[in-house]
């Protein structure tokens, strides 16, 4: 696995603290993934729509906070998972509050994964299994 593969995969961060979306965009480039970043539901939403037309900038996971104003990562999580079209993409939570009953919530309509904020390094390596599209490069 060199670092040619993993700089196709391209993830997509939601968050609307922006002090977060440095941090993860960070994190994320430092693990040599592509990475846009946007800052509400309804712009993920809208370049996810924008998205389905041109694969060439597939969307091979999406990583959501949970607290935002509007609509909730969870509510991100249910609309991909209800969408033909998006289903498949993996969606990560991440919140700054560790609630047992949201996570398993979360986990329970299909979140891959929750991480606690601050987001690590090691989180972010636990990412690659889940990637759409990372079975099929491993196994070539």
């Amino acid at each position: 696995m060199g670092m040619a593969a993993e700089s196709q995969f391209h993830v997509l961060a939601v968050d609307d603290s922006l002090v977060d979306r440095k941090w993860i965009e960070k994190i994320l480039k430092t693990s040599s993934f592509q990475v846009t970043v946007v800052d509400s539901v309804s712009k993920a939403l809208e370049f996810l729509g924008l998205q389905e037309a041109e694969q060439e900038r597939k969307v091979n996971l999406i990583i959501t906070d949970y607290s935002m104003p509007g609509m909730t990562g969870y509510d991100l999580l249910r609309k991909i998972k209800e969408s033909t079209s998006l289903k498949d993409i993996p969606v990560v939570i991440m919140s700054s509050e560790n609630i047992p009953s949201r996570i398993n919530r979360c986990l329970e309509e299909g979140a891959e994964d929750f991480f606690l904020k601050p987001v690590q390094l090691s989180d972010v390596n636990k990412l690659r299994p889940h990637l759409l599209g990372w079975r099929t490069l491993v196994e070539i």
